[in-house]
């Protein structure tokens, strides 16, 4: 009832949270950081100040996004979405950068930690409440197609297991005496971290050159066109991108060419639609041709 109660929100408070939370866990594991002098702390530290900024560029672009089309952007603004990820993406890499750095010169100059307890049950308490978050905004993110929510969302995940593995090296050199695992730990981090956010740069540069639908989605459109297929009546040239939240999609009607102009209308209405009732966001553009008539491409990848 809960995870379906975070479906519905609506990813701007979802991102106003986010901006909330990142203010409190940077509180408290910079607390725990300077309680400890852990390099693994450090480096949550540094990864809960990305996640405010990359929330509040997120809530922006969401802002942004959601504006209706106008003159300059007839097909609306909904691709803003996909900077926020990028731009996280860019402010992980230079986090894990300065990650790196400190783990480096704390393995040239090892140094004890201090009342690692009150630090360990900080950086616990921040990484609970990120956990929390990040599934809603997961949850979210399915429910309302939203890539700045998922960027933001898996962020925030990944930042989740960060803190597992650093309370784990905390613990070890708890247990061993041995202050080298902190900053192993500190580099183990940071390389995680770089994984995340080269995958989100790559990740929101596919949105922004018009990736097609996936196949799931694609099925769909299949079988709703299939009910509407005849010996007379085909659809062919079919085209589609991801813009956004927004979902398109292009193809040909074939249909007798003694029809008059009404009742192919009227048809192409019917199928448009149908697929916008069987997919949820998805505009279709339809061009009508007679039966006889072939539309001919350079590219003949471009025919199904």
């Amino acid at each position: 009832m809960v995870q379906s109660g975070w479906k519905t929100l609506p990813p701007q408070l979802l991102l106003r949270m986010s901006v909330v939370v990142a203010v409190l866990t940077i509180l408290m594991k910079g607390g725990a950081w300077w309680l400890t002098q852990s390099v693994g702390l450090l480096s949550d530290a540094m990864e809960s100040l990305v996640n405010l900024l990359g929330a509040a560029f997120a809530l922006l672009m969401v802002r942004i996004a959601s504006r209706p089309a106008d003159d300059d952007h007839p097909y609306g603004h909904h691709k803003a979405e996909y900077f926020s990820a990028g731009f996280e993406g860019l402010l992980i890499l230079l986090a894990a950068l300065g990650i790196i750095a400190a783990a480096v010169e704390r393995l040239l100059h090892p140094q004890a930690l201090d009342q690692l307890g009150v630090g360990l049950v900080l950086s616990v308490l921040s990484s609970a409440l990120n956990g929390a978050l990040a599934c809603a905004m997961l949850s979210s993110a399915r429910h309302h197609r939203s890539m700045a929510l998922e960027g933001d969302g898996r962020h925030l995940m990944t930042d989740v297991w960060t803190s597992v593995g650093v309370v784990v090296g905390i613990a070890l050199v708890a247990a061993t005496g041995w202050a080298w695992l902190d900053p192993v730990v500190g580099l183990g981090v940071a390389l995680n971290i770089l994984r995340e956010g080269a995958a989100l740069v790559w990740k929101s540069s596919q949105g922004l050159m018009d990736e097609a639908l996936p196949p799931e989605v694609m099925d769909v459109v299949r079988r709703t066109l299939a009910e509407f297929e005849h010996p007379t009546i085909r659809f062919d040239h079919i085209s589609s991108r991801r813009s956004g939240q927004r979902l398109f999609i292009d193809l040909h009607m074939h249909m007798p060419a003694g029809w008059t102009l009404g009742r192919a209308a009227a048809l192409r209405t019917s199928v448009e639609q149908a697929l916008m009732s069987a997919v949820p966001g998805l505009r279709a553009s339809i061009q009508l041709l007679p039966t006889d008539v072939e539309a001919h491409f350079d590219d003949a990848k471009d025919l199904i």
